[in-house]
């Protein structure tokens, strides 16, 4: 029997039933369905709807369904229509009639969107963790090669430059807006609508304010109307999630570049690399090429559900059904992702000697040009006279620094210690202000990054990560 089934003299027609129904999907809110039932128990209550004895015994049941879910023993019939329903049917069937009155001053319009918060609110933590392995990942990496050099690139074109330590870490800083986004939004999360009813709020006295306590959220919702409809928080945890991918598509974007033969930079291990069917030559970055390719699905799941958005006339309808299925979705994405990718770069062998032999003189023009600013010529004069110098080499094909002293200065004003400029160590070194390349600098910025982490405590270790919840049987990505 459906919970508003009164109303109606016939059943629903079967194909209406498979494509109304939520339950493949909704039943993954069950844990939080009955805790904000346990806690709607306590406070009806206290608003005198219960007895004593009723609430104990609607408690009691509740807490049996918990254990029966956490074990996986609880088992779904044919009429559940979603995880409510499930719930208080299994409720009814331990303790009878004192079931129906848990219900009272409360729909499913509130009911849902508090389950789904509170969902959102337990998972965000675990997306924190899972981004905090890659990034410790990056730290421990980039300790090892405050020194090791690379070209850094703009435009896919050789520019200036770069250790492999500032190189890590700029992806690391990418990575800490995205936990930032996520704590920002975890304040818009718990706001609890439990208690707004069907659109106009419940019809009796129940402490909203101490039901907010109870389920940990920080404060109720102020309109009814607005709290069974909202669904900025998961559009919101979209958006973070695509950003996020971006940036991981990113890192996996530069990763399959510097494993190529052309670069040979790196060279991802047995462990996290695949073959060819055909070409048995082949070892292949697919794992990075998947979480480059599964950034488009995120971004398509944050504008499909905004499109779905866009066009909602009320409080509740049937819409908001579709909002799950994307959050769900792109949460199973990332945690899957995540890990992967730390333990490929973890593995990964670096050929400094490619990287280094990969710096040519023209990448020190910049430093060419600065040698003349540290002798009195203004930038803009500066710049253009390495620029000629630049040209030079390359109409007598040469490298920069085999000019002659005479054709230097035949350029500009340029002295015999202009050759002391093509060490790349040394232009690496000067590049020391914060947030530059040198060692010292990305020494600095990696305490820096060690100490937010800390600081936010919100990194679980690697193992205890990899000791999931067995439970996956909803998840849409296998473990990786």
């Amino acid at each position: 029997m459906t919970l508003w089934s009164g109303r109606f003299s016939g059943k629903l027609n079967e194909q209406a039933w498979a494509l109304n129904t939520s339950l493949p999907f909704d039943r993954r809110l069950a844990a939080q369905d009955v805790r904000g039932s346990i806690a709607w128990a306590e406070a009806i209550f206290k608003a005198g709807i219960l007895s004593a004895g009723e609430q104990a015994t609607i408690i009691g049941g509740l807490n049996t369904i918990a254990a029966e879910f956490s074990s996986g023993r609880f088992t779904f019939t044919a009429s559940d229509e979603d995880i409510h329903t499930a719930v208080e049917r299994r409720l009814g069937e331990l303790i009878g009639a004192a079931a129906g009155k848990l219900h009272t001053g409360r729909s499913r319009n509130d009911q849902v969107a508090t389950d789904f918060r509170l969902w959102l609110l337990d998972s965000l933590p675990e997306l924190n963790s899972a981004i905090c392995i890659l990034q410790s990942t990056l730290i421990t990496l980039a300790e090892k090669h405050t020194a090791t050099l690379m070209p850094g690139y703009t435009h896919l074109q050789r520019a200036q430059p770069v250790t492999l330590a500032h190189w890590l870490m700029s992806h690391f800083w990418a990575l800490e807006r995205d936990k930032d986004r996520l704590t920002d939004l975890r304040d818009r999360t718990a706001i609890l609508p439990l208690g707004c009813g069907a659109l106009a709020g419940t019809g009796f006295p129940v402490n909203r304010e101490a039901l907010t306590m109870a389920l940990g959220f920080d404060a109720p919702a102020p309109n009814s109307l607005d709290a069974v409809s909202d669904r900025d928080f998961a559009a919101e945890f979209l958006f973070c999630a695509a950003l996020t991918s971006i940036h991981l598509s990113k890192l996996s974007e530069q990763i399959g570049l510097f494993t190529t033969t052309e670069f040979g930079f790196f060279e991802l291990a047995d462990a996290f690399s695949t073959g060819s069917s055909l070409m048995p030559q082949k070892k292949n970055p697919d794992l990075f090429e998947l979480a480059r390719g599964k950034t488009g699905t995120l971004i398509g799941l944050l504008t499909g559900l905004l499109a779905t958005l866009k066009g909602l006339p009320s409080t509740y309808d049937k819409d908001l059904q579709e909002d799950k299925v994307p959050v769900f979705q792109a949460f199973d994405t990332l945690t899957a992702i995540l890990p992967v990718l730390a333990g490929a770069l973890e593995t990964m062998t670096i050929h400094a000697d490619r990287m280094r032999a990969a710096i040519d003189a023209n990448m020190l023009a910049t430093d060419l040009a600065e040698y003349l600013v540290r002798k009195g010529i203004p930038f803009r004069q500066a710049h253009a006279v390495a620029g000629k110098a630049v040209r030079l080499a390359a109409d007598k094909a040469i490298s920069l620094e085999n000019l002659s002293l005479d054709e230097w200065q035949a350029c500009g004003a340029f002295e015999s210690d202009v050759y002391t400029v093509f060490d790349p160590l040394e232009s690496i070194r000067r590049h020391n202000a914060t947030g530059g390349t040198s060692p010292d600098s990305v020494q600095k910025q990696i305490q820096n990054a060690k100490c937010r982490m800390m600081n936010k405590k919100i990194c679980i270790p690697h193992s205890s990560f990899r000791k999931r919840r067995k439970n996956h049987e909803y998840r849409y990505l296998p473990r990786m």
